[in-house]
């Protein structure tokens, strides 16, 4: 019996590299990706694709649907994202501050919501959400995401104590600078590592966490970053 995958935001970046991970490990793909790619890129992978938005209720019912009618199952959900609003703090209005927790929250909330059932029948199913290194460590660089996504951490423990009983894991992985971003000297060097991460680690840390060595895994925090973020 083939596993099945679905990626949000996944026509470029670390969602795009999930997905050619995943793929790679064996599992049937759906990709939502509001640009097209994940259509291109889902092709390319004997997969499913749906271009639309995470942010977008309506579109994420036809990928998770295509899925569904294509597989019949969900055994893994990856919740990628764009970006959201980026602005000195009080200069963020009310819109940014909601168009911020609907890129970062509500995008991964959207799919959770739906795939859930689907993965209570199957009495199994990972859900690992691409976060930021800084959902802990606020920074000022991204106000509107350090701040949603450290509400979607409180909603991934909740989530977490709510349906292990279904065999169902939920997990974080946050990411710190990655070569899908622009590379600037000064964040290099902020790396004790030296280096960008690469968006591939990010993907060999999410098919990690969907595989069944991570198992007894769920309701976690994965910090991926070379090592920048300082909390113990």
């Amino acid at each position: 019996m083939d596993k099945v995958a679905l990626i949000t935001a996944g026509g470029s970046g670390m969602g795009a590299a999930a997905a050619r991970r995943l793929a790679a490990d064996g599992y049937r793909v759906g990709i939502l990706s509001s640009s097209g790619k994940g259509e291109v890129l889902a092709a390319e992978l004997g997969g499913v694709g749906v271009t639309g938005s995470n942010q977008n209720a309506d579109d994420v019912a036809r990928v998770v649907d295509a899925v569904m009618a294509q597989w019949g199952r969900v055994d893994v959900l990856v919740n990628s994202a764009g970006h959201g609003p980026r602005k000195p703090l009080l200069e963020l209005t009310d819109a940014d501050w909601q168009g911020g927790m609907d890129v970062y929250f509500l995008s991964a909330i959207r799919p959770i919501r739906l795939v859930t059932p689907i993965m209570q029948a199957q009495k199994s199913g990972a859900i690992i959400n691409i976060s930021t290194a800084w959902a802990f460590e606020p920074s000022a660089m991204f106000p509107t995401s350090a701040v949603a996504r450290a509400s979607l951490a409180a909603f991934t423990k909740i989530y977490a104590d709510t349906y292990a009983p279904d065999n169902i894991r939920i997990n974080n992985v946050l990411p710190g600078w990655i070569d899908s971003l622009p590379a600037t000297e000064e964040r290099r060097q902020s790396v004790p590592m030296g280096r960008y991460g690469r968006a591939e680690e990010i993907a060999a840390t999410v098919a990690f966490l969907a595989s069944d060595g991570a198992g007894y895994i769920t309701g976690q925090n994965l910090r991926v970053d070379g090592g920048i973020t300082r909390s113990v």
